[in-house]
This record gives C-alpha cells, sequence and structure tokens, in this order.
C-alpha cells in the first residue's frame, strides 16, 4: 500500500493477477537480456512470453506494454532507435520501487527463521535484482499454487487494484478483535466509498466486488451497510495466506538458489 501511495500508477501495474505476471515476465525479460548484453525488452517479446506462460491474449499484453510506456514505467534505451523493435527498460523509479517490493518479502522471510536475506540483499540491491528477477520470474508462473487460486482470493485478485482491496482488509483486521462467534474478524474499514477513494476506484465497481464476495461468505457488514466495520472470514484468510505463503516459498528457494548464504543457518 505504501508502494501504491508512492506510485499509484506503477503500483497498478502489480495490482492484479495478470498485471503482476505481465509485470515479473517483463522484467525477467529485461534484466535476461541485460546478462546477455542485448535488449529483449520490446513488445514482441512480452507477447511471446505472454502466450508462451498462457499469461493473456495478444491484445491484453500489447496494451499493457503501451500503458507502461504511456506512463513510464519503462523508458527508450538511450541512443538505440528501431523503427520496429525499439527496446525499452524500466525507469529509475520502476527500479527503486521493485527494490522495496524485494526488500519487504525478504525482510517478511528474515523475522520468520532470522535468516539474513534483507541484508544481503541490501548490499547490493541492483546487482541482486539483475540476478534474481530472470528466474524468480520463470518461477512464479510456473508455482500451480500461484497460478490457481482459491475462489475468494481470485474472486478480487482478477478484479483491478483487486489485490490491494485485500491487502487493505487484512491490514485493517490486525487488531484481532472478532465477531461474536469468534472466527470473523472485525476489520477497521466502514465505508466502501473510502476503498475506492483509496485506490482511485469507482464506488459502483467496488460494491459490485464486494457484493459478490458478500454472496459467498467471505466479508460482510457487521452491522448497519455503509455505516459498521466490514468482517472478514476465515476462509478469507486462509486462502490470501496460503497465497502469500505460495510467493514467499518461491522467492525463497530462488534467493537461496543463487545467493545460498542468505538463510539462517542451523544450530550445531
Amino acid at each position: 500500500m505504501s508502494v501504491h501511495d508512492a506510485a499509484p500508477r506503477l503500483a497498478g501495474l502489480f495490482a492484479t493477477q495478470q498485471r503482476w505476471f505481465l509485470s515479473h515476465v517483463a522484467l525477467g525479460l529485461y534484466f535476461e537480456g541485460l546478462a546477455e548484453g542485448r535488449h529483449t525488452l520490446n513488445r514482441r517479446d512480452l507477447v511471446k512470453a505472454a502466450l508462451h506462460y498462457r499469461i493473456s491474449s495478444r491484445n491484453t499484453a500489447v496494451s499493457f506494454f503501451l500503458e507502461a510506456i504511456k506512463y513510464g514505467v519503462v523508458v527508450p534505451v538511450d541512443g538505440v532507435n528501431l523503427r520496429t523493435l525499439q527496446p525499452y527498460r524500466p525507469s529509475a523509479q520502476t527500479l527503486e520501487l521493485l527494490g522495496r517490493w524485494y526488500m519487504f518479502h525478504l525482510a517478511a522471510l528474515d523475522r520468520l527463521d532470522g535468516g539474513g536475506r534483507c541484508g544481503q540483499f541490501a548490499r547490493d540491491v541492483d546487482g541482486h535484482i539483475a540476478a534474481l528477477q530472470p528466474a524468480l520470474a520463470h518461477a512464479l508462473l510456473e508455482c500451480p499454487a500461484i497460478r490457481s487460486h482459491g475462489k475468494i482470493y481470485s474472486l478480487f485478485t482478477w478484479m483491478d487494484d483487486g489485490g490491494l482491496l485485500m491487502d487493505r482488509l487484512i491490514a485493517g483486521s490486525a487488531a484481532g478483535q472478532t465477531m461474536e462467534d469468534g472466527e470473523r474478524l472485525l476489520t477497521d474499514v466502514t465505508s466502501l466509498g473510502y476503498l475506492a477513494r483509496s485506490f482511485g476506484l469507482s464506488r459502483s465497481h467496488v460494491g459490485r466486488k464486494f457484493a459478490a464476495a458478500e454472496a459467498i461468505g467471505a466479508i460482510g457488514w457487521s452491522g448497519r451497510p455503509g455505516r459498521s466495520p466490514i468482517w472478514i472470514s476465515p476462509e478469507f484468510r486462509r486462502e490470501y495466506y496460503e497465497a502469500q505463503a505460495a510467493k514467499m516459498i518461491v522467492l525463497d528457494e530462488t534467493m537461496a538458489a543463487l545467493l545460498p548464504h542468505s538463510r539462517a543457518q542451523p544450530a550445531a
């Protein structure tokens, strides 16, 4: 959510499942080409990768790439002017926020086992991103647990900024206050209009998704609609946690393969 506050247009490219996949693929292509001394982040190769991994249609991949250009998420490579296959590179802001994305996740892993991933990564952020991103993108897209989620998680993650909406509801339940059943967690969110404004979405769009999630028992109002805290179900939390865990496992395994001394060492 802090990344979204700093750069809403950029964060929006990571805020749905499909765009999240396309972003990781695009970054992977760029760093893979960089390692081989060539430019590979162009529209044609992104489309080929999107079709190869079955992420999107050709038209969707092209639209995504053009949007990334429009909002300066990627910029033309200096000194290279090709009429048909102009190569692009991530902007400085994109790379900065990508580094933060890695740091957030690696810090979380370190808190689980006392490892030193975050510190090791921070010593050479640019170099470690370049080494990790191609392998990570491939591993994420080849992981069945990441490609296929439960119905609640999927309902949110395929909508505009749905991932951010889930993050906000989870963050809002951190106090641990429950409903009378002791199972449903109360959040600090009481207004769909607030959620919509927070992420630049329409109130009607958020309302439709909320109604769909409410219909399957994932979320609901603790009292008067629009005037009481929203609750989230145990199933909502379980699917969210499983999705996060799958992502963290893939990142941990990728990091361990390329930087083997980052994990905590077992006691003798």
